[in-house]
């Protein structure tokens, strides 16, 4: 069956390229388009809601180069016709947030997603969520999202390698798996999900590791939460029931400035004195090895901190826990760790921190512990 289906969607990523190709579809970025379930769902399915932001799932090809493509030019509705089979697994509803590139994902698209999702779990429009999304910045939208929804729901998050004119498209596979996931009822209490190839991950853990390889996404200090085909879903761990540690967004669609600070060979305090200037509410340090750096960046850290600037030291190494007064005395210095966090994640919950009014080193490092 799985060697079947898989046949079929590469089939249908011809196709689909085709249909694409010709038709020249594209969204402006800031367009809404929702359409109806099909008509040949039958009743008795979960319900589940495709939310669309772009990225190389919804890419088309261009002709600069053999593997050129633009992303976010294909729509949600045309996403879903493209996988057979999608059908059977739900009753799909789909919405057209943005059309965007995830190097382009903002605060405006995060609060439109957030606020969405909320609205249909609210007004019980769904009993699921799918978002398609570029993987480049999948993993902090999907950390984001964790951090602000309240509800035991599934959302899964879903992106591909390849774009959707590609003649080995990973989409349609990807996008059935994620549909599956999220109509599954052992989804239910798990918080925010990523699934690309034939793997569930946790929003917290998940990373992209690879700039091209359809297995990117890994869970470096773990594992993955599960596995999914087109015939069965599995999960490996136990369900849990969403915790207290949810973030409200603030008035208006801007997050606290944060800035990622990036530790190297010869590093001066530069980069983190210009942070300070420019007002930043937030400093992460993407640091060496367990997110260290020179004796000048961290005299320039300390500045920051004597200031009221919220400093997190993360690492730039991939893998790994940065823990309290190793080499670095966190206490004296009222620096912040970021335990499992890498910078990308460590700076998403900084902002949210910042922005619900916690911002002391003891409240803000009990926030990073607060799942472990």
């Amino acid at each position: 069956m799985r060697n079947t289906l898989h046949a079929k969607y590469l089939a249908a990523a011809f196709v689909f390229a085709a249909t694409a190709l010709l038709s020249g579809i594209a969204f402006a970025a800031d367009e809404t388009v929702s359409a109806a379930a099909p008509a040949t769902a039958p009743v008795g399915l979960p319900r589940v809601a495709v939310l669309a932001t772009g990225g190389t799932i919804a890419g088309q090809a261009d002709a600069r180069a053999a593997n050129a493509y633009n992303a976010g030019a294909v729509g949600a509705q045309q996403l879903v016709q493209a996988v057979p089979g999608i059908e059977k697994l739900a009753r799909l509803s789909t919405e057209q947030v943005a059309s965007i590139g995830s190097q382009d994902m903002n605060d405006k698209v995060w609060f439109a997603l957030a606020r969405r999702i909320q609205t249909i779990f609210d007004r019980n429009e769904a009993d699921a969520v799918v978002i398609t999304h570029g993987t480049d910045t999948l993993e902090e939208t999907a950390f984001f999202l964790d951090n602000v929804l309240r509800t035991d729901k599934p959302v899964v998050l879903v992106g591909s390698m390849r774009p959707s004119t590609a003649t080995s498209a990973d989409g349609p596979s990807n996008l059935y798996e994620a549909v599956e996931v999220a109509a599954s009822p052992a989804a239910r209490g798990r918080g925010v999900m990523v699934v690309l190839n034939d793997t569930i991950q946790s929003a917290r853990a998940a990373t992209k590791t690879n700039t091209t390889s359809v297995q990117t996404f890994a869970t470096p200090n773990g594992g993955p939460v599960g596995y999914v085909d087109p015939a069965s879903v599995r999960f490996l761990t136990p369900a849990f029931q969403p915790d207290n540690h949810k973030y409200v967004l603030p008035s208006g669609e801007q997050l606290p400035r944060v800035e990622i600070v990036y530790a190297h060979a010869n590093m001066d305090g530069v980069q983190i004195d210009n942070a300070i200037a420019n007002k930043a509410k937030g400093i992460v340090l993407a640091g060496v090895g367990d997110g260290n750096a020179s004796k000048s960046a961290l005299a320039a850290l300390q500045r920051a901190a004597k200031q009221g600037i919220v400093v997190v030291r993360a690492s730039r190494v991939g893998s790994g826990f940065v823990n309290r007064n190793v080499e670095v005395n966190d206490d004296t210095s009222g620096f912040v760790v970021s335990l499992d966090l890498n910078p990308q994640k460590a700076r998403v919950l900084t902002q949210l921190l910042i922005a619900n009014g916690i911002t002391s080193p003891a409240q803000v490092q009990k926030a990073f512990a607060a799942t472990w």
